[in-house]
């Protein structure tokens, strides 16, 4: 765990917080013994990163990321939050509807890494480009639901040809309440993750545990393994260049 350093963020519109931190070269080094040689395991380059959260009074939240370094080391920077749009503790989001904006997923090995392929989701139980109940088929028998009890994937993003702005990553909604989460960034893949390693060890703020399946992740990034797949979008940052990455989480309610 790192305590990053926060400014306040305030504009006539919006409101939030600067988030920075310098990691210095060699940090992430798994030397277990203080008497081994000088770890070399470590990312190289000291990496100079911001992350700015605003909310604006479009009920948009805006996650902006920049990082510069000074040797070539690998960025793939994200956000791991969870929903359940139904409420906290609600239960599991089995009944919410996903749309995801992708015609290609990137389909796993048995240790959850991509295996480097780029497969279609047409026919498959990885088509949500149009919406689907996240536990319509999340129980089947595809083996890559099995390998990940449920959905832990990397989905490839539409994009036009040359595209430098923001598309539309996932529409995410629940039938009961009538919310819905829109999700729009930079990246080219978006990790859905479906709760399903969630145990009951982890309480909620109504004192309820988080099972299985009680809340899921929606991840603007670079594909996972980027640095071992050269077919893959490069996630390597030189120096003299910008890591600038942002996505927009907008909530809006059925009714509207």
């Amino acid at each position: 765990m790192k305590v990053w350093d926060a400014t306040p963020i305030e504009t006539d519109h919006s409101a939030g917080v600067a988030l920075k931190y310098t990691s210095p070269a060699g940090e992430g080094c798994t030397q277990s013994m203080p008497s081994t040689p000088p770890c070399t395991t470590g990312y190289p380059g000291t990496l100079t990163t911001e992350v700015d959260y605003t909310l604006d009074t479009h009920n948009r939240l805006r996650i902006h990321y920049t990082a510069t370094t000074d040797a070539p080391t690998v960025v793939n920077l994200t956000n791991h939050a969870y929903w359940n749009l139904a409420g906290e503790g609600s239960g599991t989001i089995y009944d919410h509807q996903l749309k995801i904006n992708a015609d290609r997923y990137t389909p796993d090995d048995p240790t959850l890494i991509p295996t480097g392929a780029i497969d279609p989701v047409a026919g498959t139980p990885f088509d949500f480009r149009t919406f689907h109940a996240i536990g319509e088929r999340i129980r089947g028998n595809d083996p890559q639901l099995v390998i990940g009890r449920g959905y832990d994937h990397n989905w490839v993003l539409n994009a036009p040809s040359g595209n430098t702005g923001l598309v539309k990553a996932a529409v995410l909604r629940d039938p009961s309440s009538g919310r819905e989460l829109k999700i729009s960034t930079s990246e080219p893949g978006i990790q859905f993750y479906s709760g399903n390693f969630l145990d009951g060890t982890l309480y909620g703020t109504s004192d309820r545990q988080y099972r299985q399946g009680d809340g899921l992740a929606l991840e603007t990034q670079h594909f996972p393994d980027s640095p071992n797949q050269p077919n893959f979008p490069s996630t390597v940052l030189r120096p003299g260049e910008k890591f600038d990455s942002t996505t927009i989480y907008q909530f809006e309610t059925a009714n509207k």
